[in-house]
């Protein structure tokens, strides 16, 4: 249904842009706009110094049988804390708005479990934030399950 394929340097800023303003929406939910922007600009430093050249990171594009890029998926081949490499990490997957709902996120996924499996990884993990619904139903019915979680309440 899809082919992953490396990100081109020409598609690399826009996608990057693309997800920092989404990474900071999420973030202004539990915290103030002017930190949700420094934490966003900060972790793609942290997680992207050398950005697409970064090593054991891949950031992938979707690619439909028609060649229509229908998506997005970043996956480091190490987890970020420990970097161990058994354990991968999915720090973004997107579905281009055309097309979700189609199975695209679904076979995005799968083929970014592939990639960690072909890479030494005997597990993917990822985090979501609580109000992302469809993402949280998609990991779920791929056999996702929490490891960890944290609450909050707005006073």
């Amino acid at each position: 249904m899809i082919t992953l394929r490396a990100m081109r340097s020409d598609e690399y800023e826009t996608y990057t842009t693309r997800r920092d303003l989404e990474y900071v929406q999420a973030l202004a939910e539990s915290m103030p706009a002017e930190a949700a922007m420094e934490k966003a600009r900060q972790d793609r430093a942290r997680f992207l110094p050398q950005g697409l050249a970064t090593e054991r990171h891949r950031i992938l594009v979707a690619e439909n049988t028609r060649g229509q890029v229908v998506g997005y998926a970043w996956v480091g081949l190490e987890e970020p804390r420990t970097k161990t490499t058994d354990t991968a990490w999915l720090h973004d997957i997107s579905v281009e708005e055309p097309y979700q709902r189609s199975g695209y996120g679904r076979a995005i996924l799968a083929a970014v479990e592939a990639v960690a499996r072909e890479a030494g990884a005997i597990r993917l993990g990822l985090n979501v934030f609580g109000h992302n619904a469809p993402a949280i139903s998609l990991y779920q019915t791929c056999g996702y399950e929490v490891t960890t979680q944290q609450m909050a309440k707005r006073l």
